[in-house]
């Protein structure tokens, strides 16, 4: 007897039953309920929390996180249910129309559906012979987004799970490029002793220590470069940096430039980065992860339009292309630089034309069909669409500066693209911004408040540190937010900072 499946077969199996199946009529009444049950979940988004003060010893009670594995399957939809009840009741939902936290969007609808129908069809995006219609899918998608953002469209580019993982591509491919294709058999340690570095801003997300570390250079490779008073890397600082480390023997491997930081959405004087890099023959990474979409716009300024120079650049659309998670994006100016930094195979051809694997441009073999939910967004949108939504939520974060500009207990800080930071001051401490022991109570006041405010539901907001100093930190990319909702922050903020304030002022 086998044991399969969990249990004595025989071996004449003709009429097997899976527990994984589902015949076409069981699947088509789970599915058509969870769709009815997730419609009324969106419907009810707005007059929910954005989440709930909820420890993980209560959340792991609610799974029953003590319990075996049961021994029998249960019914789909009776799971199916149970599932959906756990995740509307206990999660934080950055659909919200109030989430302002992290540089994550509200997940379009067309987006769920085409994740749901990646996965029935289950295509593994690697290799074109066993993906053909989702590989040439997702060639266009990278086609697309790389004409939305002014790249040129005849780049080379794949879906990966994020910014992080994005990054990472562009700095592996710009080893290769510096150091030749002997550091992929050799290591970093058989290249010589020439050592390579990396140049970022001090503003600069962890991905580059992330991408310094895997790429074998080490985090000490990297050189931090000081920004200016817009929190923007210092050109000039840039320049002497990398004047220093040749004159040292020393390999200038690459310079990451931000469009959009995670922090503020400072934007990079590019242009000028882009002139130094071709001026030195340094390979160009721009990092807009956020930030990078906003090139689209009419307005755009200058210096976030010259990331259509730069050898490779980040984008992420499930931040400000509405695409539920995940959805990473890397561009390469030359596709055979990809090659040259992943493929241990020749070009494959299939009936007569070359053809892609992904496999040969970026570090999965296995790849779910993340670009389908792209595709679909993109056109359902369209470009003006697309355009429009990010010109929202850039006025809308505006509009929030202007009101804590305008509010007598708040301290507005800066705004870049659709980030505004801001802080709460009492009226009675204005006189002791600046002071040592007045700052020291407001960093602590503004991160008790902050802790409160996601804790509320209400609202949900994150901090930044600029200049030394902690300020909350509101980041719109929704296409739920309106300005009612905006015009609703600066009063729950002072309502909640009141409140504290009173409470930490009779224990000082």
């Amino acid at each position: 007897m086998d044991f399969v499946n969990g249990g004595d077969r025989s071996d004449d199996a003709a009429g097997r039953v899976a527990p994984a199946a589902m015949d076409a009529e069981s699947f088509r009444q789970a599915g058509h309920a969870l769709v009815d049950s997730i419609a009324d979940f969106l419907e009810s988004l707005p007059d929910r929390p954005v989440t709930r003060d909820e420890s993980p010893e209560a959340l792991r009670g609610l799974i029953g996180d003590e319990t075996s594995l049961p021994e029998e399957g249960t019914e789909a939809t009776v799971l199916l249910e149970r599932a959906s009840r756990l995740l509307y009741d206990h999660s934080l939902f950055n659909g919200h129309p109030r989430f302002f936290g992290y540089v994550t969007s509200s997940p379009a609808p067309i987006g769920m559906l085409g994740d749901l129908l990646a996965a029935a069809v289950n295509a593994n995006v690697g290799a074109w012979r066993i993906s053909p219609m989702a590989t040439e899918i997702e060639v266009q998608t990278v086609r697309w987004i790389a004409e939305l953002v002014g790249y040129p469209r005849d780049c080379g580019g794949l879906l990966v799970s994020g910014g992080n993982m994005a990054n990472i591509v562009g700095v592996l491919a710009a080893r290769a490029a510096a150091l030749g294709p002997q550091v992929r058999q050799t290591g970093i340690n058989g290249v010589g002793e020439t050592r390579p570095r990396l140049y970022a801003s001090a503003e600069t997300h962890t991905w580059i220590q992330k991408a310094a570390d895997i790429a074998g250079v080490g985090t000490d490779a990297i050189r931090w470069i000081p920004v200016d008073e817009r929190l923007r890397m210092d050109v000039d600082a840039l320049r002497e940096a990398i004047a220093a480390d040749r004159d040292a023997g020393e390999l200038p491997l690459m310079v990451a430039g931000t469009a959009g930081s995670v922090s503020t959405g400072a934007v990079d004087p590019l242009s000028d980065i882009a002139d130094l890099c071709d001026e030195l023959g340094i390979w160009l990474h721009v990092d807009g992860a956020y930030g990078g979409f906003a090139a689209a716009l009419p307005d755009a300024d200058e210096q976030l339009r010259a990331l259509s120079r730069a050898d490779s650049v980040a984008l992420d659309p499930h931040k400000w292309l509405y695409t539920p998670l995940e959805a990473g994006c890397v561009l390469a100016r030359d596709p055979q630089s990809l090659r040259n930094a992943f493929a241990y195979h020749p070009p494959y051809y299939h009936f007569g034309q070359e053809a892609v694997n992904f496999f040969d441009s970026g570090p999965q073999n296995s790849r779910g069909f993340r670009a389908l939910k792209v595709w679909l967004g993109l056109q359902q949108a369209g470009r003006r669409g697309c355009i429009g939504m990010i010109a929202d939520d850039i006025r809308l974060a505006r509009r929030l500066f202007a009101l804590a500009e305008a509010h007598d207990e708040l301290e507005a800080f800066t705004r870049d693209l659709s980030i505004a930071t801001f802080r709460y001051v009492p009226p009675e401490l204005h006189a002791r911004i600046g002071d040592e022991a007045g700052e020291a109570y407001l960093d602590r006041l503004n991160q008790e408040l902050l802790e409160r405010l996601q804790r509320s539901g209400e609202v949900f907001v994150s901090n930044a540190i600029i200049n030394g100093r902690y300020v909350l930190r509101a980041c719109v990319v929704n296409f739920h937010t309106e300005a009612s909702d905006i015009e609703a922050v600066p009063e729950i903020v002072v309502r909640h900072g009141r409140e504290l304030h009173a409470t930490l002022h009779r224990g000082t």
